[in-house]
């Protein structure tokens, strides 16, 4: 019973982190391009999420730092999350109640403050499942995560654009970062991780150094990371700037609402798909399988763009990113998840899900002054043709047989 209750924790956990992401990005960029904001503005929200890439910086802090005051004794993890979660739940009221159109600067501090304080919640909840889970059952609680995760992606994507076409934005999103307020009640009903909070703390050699240090001394490992970097690109810069595009094609606030139960049912698909082919092929054919389906993908924004506002197109094109997203997504998880050595896996993971952040969060934050001066079908042709080096550098690490994941 109780492994039960630990996986509607993590599926809980999923949810309140599931949140914040959309309210400085989809939702953020919808919001922004209704007020007539230019596209080489909208495209510059991709930087907020440079927060998500560079969450290795301060990952080895909560790891190596006790929590103040009152909050030690909840453990390291809980202590530091009853910290971070109510001023992340303040940071999204402050952006439910911005002006984009009349203040735009005080809006994008909002929302980056949304972003830094969420992924500072995410190192805080990665860290507690590899805690207080163990090995055998990590993949069933990445598992509840991913479905509680992609259920309040639903909300407050498609809910909040649903909601604002009838009571304007500021009501929807306020109700989000309530929701986002309740991640504390989530934490409180949480188990205290078994690591002692006495332990002696190592230093930043050991913190830091040496988890880089160990990483970097495997074979192919600037392969790896280059490989890591570039993977999801192309889909992620066609992704960034769906928003525009969606209503450049003159698609109404409630038809890019329904996109979002087309897109949780494919994707979670997507994810059942992915993980069927890691296990049944390896890792790295898995990687060049769905790295293919998710390149192929792409072609349909191409498609939707010379549709002329066509519903059906729109709906078909959702369901198949979603879906090849997610196949890609499980193996991809997967394979990050390989490559972390045990003693150093708090770190080495948020710094490789970092490295693809932050290629998406830099050169994606070209991604609307490419729109607008090549329009949106060739921006989607390259976008796809994006995707090409990731997969040529999966082609080489698979040649070379020397990722210590999937030998297959």
């Amino acid at each position: 019973m109780r492994i039960e209750r630990r996986l509607a924790v993590m599926a809980a956990y999923g949810f309140v982190s599931g949140l914040p992401l959309p309210l400085s990005g989809f939702t953020f960029r919808l919001w922004l391009s209704g007020s007539g904001t230019s596209l080489a503005i909208v495209g510059l929200t991709a930087w907020i999420g440079l927060a998500y890439s560079l969450k290795f910086l301060w990952a080895p802090l909560l790891d190596q730092m006790p929590p103040l005051g009152v909050l030690r004794g909840f453990g390291r993890r809980r202590g530091w999350l009853l910290l971070v979660q109510p001023a992340l739940a303040a940071a999204a009221v402050l952006l439910a109640l911005s002006h984009p159109a009349a203040a735009p600067v005080a809006a994008f501090a909002a929302a980056a403050c949304v972003a830094m304080l969420s992924a500072t919640q995410d190192i805080a909840i990665d860290a507690w499942r590899i805690e207080i889970f163990p090995e055998r059952r990590q993949g069933v609680a990445l598992a509840a995560y991913v479905w509680g995760y992609r259920v309040a992606m639903l909300v407050s994507m498609s809910g909040v654009v649903a909601a604002s076409s009838f009571a304007g934005w500021h009501w929807p999103l306020l109700g989000v970062a309530a929701l986002i307020g309740c991640g504390m009640l989530v934490t409180l009903a949480a188990d205290r991780e078994d690591a002692p909070d006495a332990a002696v703390r190592p230093g930043v050699r050991q913190a830091v150094v040496e988890p880089i240090r160990s990483f970097l001394a495997r074979p192919s490992s600037l392969l790896v990371l280059a490989f890591v970097a570039l993977f999801k690109l192309g889909e992620a810069m066609a992704g960034l700037m769906t928003a525009p595009f969606y209503l450049h094609l003159g698609f109404a606030r409630a038809a890019i609402a329904a996109t979002g139960t087309f897109s949780l049912g494919a994707t979670l698909a997507g994810i059942t798909l992915g993980g069927w082919l890691v296990v049944r092929v390896g890792v790295g054919r898995a990687l060049l399988w769905t790295g293919t389906a998710q390149t192929v993908a792409m072609a349909m924004y191409v498609l939707l763009s010379v549709s002329a506002g066509q519903h059906a197109v729109l709906y078909a094109t959702v369901c198949a990113e979603a879906f090849a997203q997610g196949m890609a997504d499980a193996a991809f998880l997967t394979f990050l998840s390989a490559l972390c050595a045990r003693q150093f896996a708090a770190t080495q993971y948020a710094l490789l899900s970092s490295v693809p952040m932050l290629a998406i969060h830099t050169i994606g934050g070209a991604s609307g002054v490419m729109a607008a001066a090549l329009g949106w079908t060739w921006f989607y042709t390259v976008c796809m043709a994006g995707a090409l080096p990731g997969m040529a550098l999966m082609v080489a690490l698979l040649r070379r047989q020397r990722v210590a994941v999937g030998q297959a």
